[in-house]
């Protein structure tokens, strides 16, 4: 009896691995993958810093394999461990982790760090994180422990031959130019004129990530960040996104693409690839149902008007099916919101990514 019943599962197993199989693309070989940016991507990193911009307790992590807090801003997955699953790789490590040394440095590394912006200045009331010139310079330090392993010919074709993924931008405009009314930079820049100078900063970013040796970035724009919870519940009277972050994130998205575009005729190969995170959000911000959510209004935990005010802690309302939430706390996607946007990032046409979408560039660089 013991052995039909296990040779019952082992059928169930090899039909569930058979049926996930083919779902999948078919992946490339294995290839190192490096994060970069903020909360949106950070698994962990601001756990080791003495900071306020943590994910390190409950419930957070609620729906994780482990069911405990990781460090990632999400009740689940983010979007990088679904993008690692589709390199046929374990999630990536924070950088800061101290599991993170011989083979495991191997699979690549996450630098990112929550609160963080393009800008120095952004993020300041949370004090200790990982701003993007440290991530950078990480980065190398990354680069200078992976070549005592393999030498530097072969940590080169490592990081070479790597997929990387950088988010950043949002925190420049929720906690830096609209943070406060009569913000500094506000004062300094009317909204046309940061944008650009965000832009100009950013590419000096991107061009320093090209010269320590990326040659596939996915670069993603901000989402609709007028119309997550915490803004909501700041700026709006009647459940309408913030019409002035909105106004940003329409000026900011289009000009990073073209930015992208630039780099990419400068060095005569694809190297940006730019995924229009802002679409793919919006698609089910503005129609929540069509995506399986109840509501893209209210986060899953918080409290106050719409969820959206303050951290999410033990204390705050948990919503018992976080597969029918948009937003998971004030800021942050839930797992399943994630997913789909991971999933646009492999497969989604030209409204999505450009010039080529995730699959494509595994299949382009599995020939190469």
């Amino acid at each position: 009896m013991a052995g039909s019943a296990n040779m019952t599962i082992s059928t169930v197993l090899i039909g569930l691995v058979v049926a996930m199989a083919t779902t999948f693309v078919p992946q490339a070989e294995a290839r190192a993958f490096f994060v970069f940016g903020d909360s949106l991507v950070d698994n962990g990193n601001n756990n080791y810093l003495v900071t306020s911009a943590r994910a390190d307790s409950p419930p957070y992590g609620i729906d994780y394999p482990t069911r405990r807090p990781t460090g990632r801003f999400s009740n689940g997955l983010n979007i990088p461990d679904f993008i690692s699953q589709q390199l046929g790789s374990e999630p990536t490590l924070p950088y800061l982790s101290p599991q993170l040394t011989g083979q495991r440095l191997l699979v690549g590394a996450n630098f990112a760090s929550a609160g963080i912006g393009i800008l120095n200045d952004t993020g300041i009331q949370f004090l200790n994180i990982i701003r993007m010139y440290r991530q950078l310079d990480y980065f190398e330090q990354y680069q200078r422990r992976v070549a005592a392993l393999l030498g530097a010919q072969q940590t080169q074709q490592l990081v070479n031959g790597a997929l990387s993924l950088i988010t950043v931008g949002g925190n420049d405009f929720v906690n830096n130019y609209y943070l406060v009314p009569f913000s500094a930079r506000s004062r300094q820049f009317r909204l046309p004129d940061y944008v650009r100078y965000l832009i100009s900063e950013y590419r000096k970013i991107l061009m320093r990530l090209y010269d320590l040796g990326v040659r596939r970035v996915l670069v993603t724009g901000t989402g609709p960040m007028g119309c997550v919870p915490a803004e909501l519940a700041q700026r709006s009277t009647n459940g309408q996104c913030a019409v002035e972050l909105q106004r940003a994130a329409s000026l900011y998205n289009p000009q990073l693409t073209q930015m992208l575009g630039q780099l990419n005729n400068q060095y005569g190969a694809d190297i940006f690839i730019a995924a229009n995170t802002g679409q793919m959000t919006a698609n089910f911000v503005d129609n929540p149902q069509a995506y399986g959510f109840v509501t893209s209004k209210i986060a899953c935990c918080g409290q106050g008007p719409y969820n959206g005010l303050g951290l999410c802690t033990l204390a705050s309302n948990l919503c018992p099916n976080r597969d029918l939430y948009a937003f998971w706390d004030p800021f942050h996607p839930t797992e399943r919101a994630n997913s789909i946007i991971a999933q646009q990032i492999l497969t989604g046409d030209a409204t999505y990514m450009h010039p080529m979408n995730l699959s494509t560039i595994l299949a382009l660089d599995s020939r190469t």
